[in-house]
């Protein structure tokens, strides 16, 4: 498969991922507003932190209202990361590989992009309650993987593209679950608190955990929901989870059976096995912000490792030889 072809699927699929965690997030967060008692200031500032984006937001505005932050992260052409930034570019990036995907996907893209263009034209932001957009947003998300799982050949692409989406929630997880942080930082006495349960049960919401952690440990406890979603190997979105499905994908494109055969293998390898042999007690012990923070540096080390093996000029070269 060609660079640029198998460039455009990763990202496409990173985008799209993108878009459906933005909107996850902003209708947890509006569902929580709803729920908090009557002296509890709403906290918007938060879900900026989890993108990364706080420093370019606070360039651009002053306060961090429910508007605001609604705006700039699903409709703001100016952040690069903005749900309808992130549509824009998956479609552009399935546009230039249009050959290589079905009509059912490319459609599908379309859909999602026209309903975000139009929540956009419309100003969905200042609505009373968006969340049925934010809705929209993440079934025509989900459908799409759907599609493409149904519809396209169990070739490179598709490995590439799962890799893009995996590599995407894992960081995304780790972001979601280190709001928290942020979120408890100023009041640390409301700690075991019925308005922190509130959040917790927002926080595992927001990665649609709720149900399959009270499944497994019932109790909401801090330090077994951080280990559900950072150690469990089964839930399909919990940190470690989708490092291992992502490795699977790697060493069916490369052939291998095992340890690695190119910089992209090493550091995902590395880092599936950090989190394999991790002990939750341990992370908390390190401090968790801090774990999740060297983690995301880590997870951005394997994104580069992946763009240098497979991706660039470099690597154009080396297939050419």
């Amino acid at each position: 498969m060609l660079s640029r072809v198998a460039d455009a699927i990763y990202w496409m699929s990173r985008y799209i991922e993108r878009a459906e965690n933005y909107a996850r997030f902003m209708d947890v967060n509006f569902n929580l507003s709803l729920e908090l008692p009557p002296y509890a200031s709403q906290q918007w500032m938060p879900l900026v932190v989890v993108t990364g984006d706080l420093s370019f937001y606070q360039e651009l505005y002053k306060k961090a209202d429910k508007d605001t932050v609604i705006y700039f992260l699903g409709f703001d052409p100016q952040n690069q990361n903005s749900i309808y930034s992130s549509i824009l570019k998956a479609r552009e990036n399935a546009r230039a590989v249009r050959p290589e995907i079905t009509r059912e996907v490319w459609e599908q893209i379309n859909h999602i992009y026209y309903l975000v263009k139009e929540g956009r034209e419309k100003k969905q932001w200042q609505k009373r309650d968006p969340r049925k957009f934010f809705m929209e947003v993440k079934k025509g998300c989900q459908l799409l993987y759907g599609i493409f799982n149904s519809t396209i050949s169990r070739n490179e692409g598709l490995h590439f593209g799962k890799i893009g989406q995996l590599i995407e929630r894992a960081d995304k997880t780790s972001r979601v679950l280190d709001v928290k942080y942020h979120i408890l930082l100023p009041t640390p006495d409301v700690v075991g608190s019925p308005f922190d349960l509130i959040q917790w049960a927002a926080l595992l919401k927001s990665v649609s955990a709720y149900d399959m952690y009270r499944k497994e440990y019932g109790k909401l406890i801090p330090a077994n929901i951080s280990e559900f979603l950072i150690l469990d190997k089964s839930f399909p979105r919990s940190m470690l989870s989708c490092l291992l499905e992502a490795e699977q994908s790697l060493h069916t494109i490369t052939g291998s059976n095992g340890g690695y055969s190119n910089a992209a293998e090493k550091k995902l390898g590395i880092l599936t096995s950090q989190l394999e042999y991790a002990d939750i007690k341990d992370i908390f012990n390190a401090g968790l912000h801090e774990y999740l923070d060297d983690f995301q540096a880590k997870l951005n080390g394997v994104s580069s490792a992946i763009y240098e093996t497979f991706f660039s000029l470099n690597a154009l070269d080396r297939w050419r030889n």
